[in-house]
């Protein structure tokens, strides 16, 4: 695993400190740049308004502070920030001045700072934007030889948009109070307003319950943790009991430690899936009655809350009865998501139940689920947040949508009226890659570098609440991963969600982060790839700083500019100044195919839509499938014929098929390949419906040699996902990518 700059947090009253940076800069600008010398200090998120002035505040050994009754927390804040950061003592006089006036600061959130030779005046609306200040002066401090320095500046700041949050899961793995208030502080310092605190899952129950005392002792533990990932099979296991919860005193101090630095933390008690750890403590809660075992394996189960039974309500009423008096939250999130209905539907209380109400299969019966607990909260005083599956079958007004499957759940979320929070998997899912680089630690799959993160805006930015970063714990075994993991892309989801978005600036970003910390800057190599003339690939790399490459065992080269490469061989590129121990590794493949022209008889209409040409580009897939290098397909067929531009003899064709299924990715039922001399008349050569691996499956089949220009491969989808499986009763994906002719 590559060495952090940062192992952990803190002591308790420190953030989580930043690890080196994820590594990748995915697409525009030049291949080797200096950074651009920043206006803005190291501001992150960049504020609405700065304005530099001459001079610099200079506070010696103590610093004074006047504020109004209403901005003391603040305050207080900050007077803690400078004794244990910078080493000043309370003092005297007008050092800081606190001012409300809700004339002058017309935005909620928002702040006024002048900071002046003589002292520094904070002006707001209400506390929030007091504390926003507090942390904008923090990133702006420098400490010298027992004194702490300012820039004379004015900044006038308020945020985008109203909800921005950070989510962390502690149900797969368990993190300590001291590491989740690190987190908090981390949250504080770069203007987010809310913790979405994931507490309850198929792994790990971790929040104490009194009248269930076996969600303690029994539902917080579980016999074992996979190790490796939930694609390898067959799957391994460590053999050791793992768990922990949070007592409701820890919880009640974690709160109030994010109220004091103006952060809301919201629960996340799921439901009515994700609940085998609730089951196996009391199985009578379960369609089947058990028995069952806390989860020891990443992924969606069969098991849920049986919807059904009285008793299953009575036990959440009860469980939610303990949980809202330790989150003083308006908000109450219940998941809602990936809630598989194998056992409703076989459930003779669950069909009973759906016939009493008048419910006609159980989309409804989850509807009515959701429903009735978003009922029982609002007679509570509280409303109810989920993910986008809670709008499946209709939802109850007044209910948050959280929206992570891509654009379709907010669309129709905000349609209903419904208050939407933005919370994307391609692009806010930090479990994903941080880079394409072969040594990275394991993580859940897929590929999202920093760029990626920092360029994505929201869709129906008028229509939205505001956007939230996820950080999934199932591969982060340890503290110093879920920092690596998390740093820096938590800051490009502030500077989404405080700044406006013509104030954003990828360069500018760059330089912020380089002027911070300078380990923060991504330094992977990019490498775009297309197919030149047939039989040739044009190769260019991409980073932040110089490149060195080698192809296979040739010389190191110094990276000026795009080159191409025409026989099959090994690209290694890393960044000069970091030196080969960390670099790309990439096979280009030059073959028959490889520039030829690909005519698609029907196109991917699945995210995963590079154009058909990515199929003869000479660079394969990776297990990380969002590279931008797969096909993925829908309820259609593969088709496709690929012209070789003349004849040529044919002794071998191929195809890379990608077979996950717990991301609804499957293997066709065959896949078959035909040659022509004519584009007319095809004469098949080669099948199989054979795919073993669960992966990349690498078909190469031998043919006998034959003469042929055109080559038309098909595969057919595998069509619904079948019961038992996850996404089961949806369309499965065909992911195809590299063809091979040769």
């Amino acid at each position: 695993m590559p060495t952090t700059r940062a192992q952990r947090p803190g002591a308790s009253d420190k953030e989580a400190p930043a690890p080196r940076a994820s590594r990748v800069v995915k697409s525009g600008g030049a291949s080797s740049r200096t950074l651009p010398a920043p206006v803005i200090p190291q501001l992150i998120p960049v504020p609405a308004s700065y304005r530099t002035l001459p001079g610099v505040l200079t506070l010696r050994n103590a610093a004074g502070m006047q504020f109004p009754r209403e901005l003391s927390n603040a305050a207080a804040l900050l007077g803690e920030y400078l004794q244990k950061e910078a080493g000043l003592k309370n003092g005297t006089g007008g050092d800081i001045v606190f001012l409300l006036d809700t004339n002058a600061v017309k935005k909620d959130e928002a702040y006024h700072l002048l900071i002046t030779t003589r002292n520094a005046t904070i002006t707001v609306r209400d506390t929030a934007g007091a504390f926003h200040a507090v942390q904008t002066l923090r990133q702006l401090w420098k400490q010298r030889n027992g004194q702490v320095t300012f820039p004379a500046c004015e900044i006038s700041d308020y945020p985008r948009f109203a909800y921005r949050g950070m989510h962390l899961d502690v149900s797969r793995h368990f993190f300590s109070v001291d590491f989740v208030k690190g987190y908090i502080d981390s949250l504080a310092r770069y203007k987010f307003n809310t913790f979405h605190w994931h507490l309850t899952d198929d792994q790990g129950w971790r929040i104490e319950i009194k009248k269930y005392p076996k969600l303690q002792s029994v539902a917080a533990w579980r016999d074992e943790t996979m190790t490796g990932h939930k694609k390898e099979l067959p799957h391994r296991f460590d053999g050791i009991k793992y768990g922990g919860y949070y007592t409701q005193d820890e919880v009640r101090e974690i709160v109030a430690y994010a109220s004091s630095r103006g952060i809301t933390v919201i629960p996340e008690i799921e439901m009515p899936g994700h609940a085998q750890a609730a089951l196996a403590a009391y199985p009578h809660l379960g369609c089947t009655g058990g028995p069952y075992k806390t989860a020891a394996f990443w992924g969606v189960f069969d098991d849920v809350f049986c919807a059904g039974k009285d008793s299953t309500f009575q036990f959440l009423e009860d469980v939610l009865e303990e949980v809202l008096p330790l989150f003083p939250s308006t908000y109450i999130h219940i998941g809602g998501d990936e809630c598989p209905k194998t056992r409703w539907n076989a459930c003779a209380a669950c069909k009973a139940r759906m016939e009493k109400e008048g419910l006609p299969d159980a989309d409804a019966l989850q509807s009515y689920f959701v429903r009735r607990i978003g009922k029982w909260l609002n007679a509570k005083g509280r409303k109810l947040i989920g993910w986008d599956e809670i709008l499946e079958g209709g939802l109850a007004p007044g209910a948050t949508v959280m929206s992570w499957r891509g654009t379709e759940g907010a669309t129709q979320a905000a349609a209903q009226g419904h208050r939407v929070i933005m919370t994307p998997e391609d692009e806010y899912y930090f479990d994903h890659y941080i880079s394409l680089y072969n040594d990275e630690p394991v993580a859940a799959g897929g590929y999202t570098p920093l760029q990626e993160v920092y360029n994505w805006e929201p869709p129906l930015p008028e229509l939205i609440a505001g956007v939230q970063g996820q950080l999934w714990s199932e591969y982060l075994p340890t503290e110093k991963q879920a920092l690596y993991m998390l740093y820096p892309r938590i800051l490009a989801v502030a500077e989404t969600g405080w700044s406006r978005a013509d104030k954003k600036s990828w360069p500018g970003f760059l330089a912020r982060l380089s002027n911070m910390d300078a380990s923060l800057i991504p330094d992977e190599v990019v490498m775009h790839a297309e197919a030149g003339k047939p039989g040739s690939i044009r190769v260019s790399l991409e980073s932040t700083g110089a490149i060195q490459y080698r192809l296979g065992n040739g010389p190191v080269q110094l990276y000026q500019g795009p080159f191409t490469v025409k026989s099959s061989t090994i690209l290694e590129a890393w960044r000069k100044e970091r030196g080969p121990d960390r670099k790309l590794r990439r096979e280009l493949l030059v073959q028959l195919a490889t520039g030829a022209k690909v005519m698609l008889q029907q196109p991917p209409n699945t995210k995963y839509n590079a154009g058909a040409q990515t199929l003869v580009n000479g660079i394969s897939g990776t297990h990380r499938y969002n590279d931008g290098q797969w096909l993925g397909f829908s309820a259609r067929d593969l088709e496709v014929v690929i012209d070789l531009g003349a004849k040529r003899t044919i002794r071998k064709v191929g195809a890379n098929i990608l077979n996950y299924h717990w991301q609804r990715m499957w293997e066709p039922t065959d896949l078959q390949f035909f040659i022509s001399t004519d584009g007319v008349n095809y004469t098949p050569v080669a099948s199989t419906d054979r795919f073993p691996v669960y992966g990349i499956n690498a078909i190469r089949l031998e043919v006998r040699a034959a003469e042929a220009r055109f080559v038309k491969v098909t595969a057919r989808n595998k069509g619904k996902i079948p019961q038992g499986e996850y996404g089961a009763g949806g369309n499965s994906m065909l992911l195809v990518d590299e063809l091979i002719i040769e």
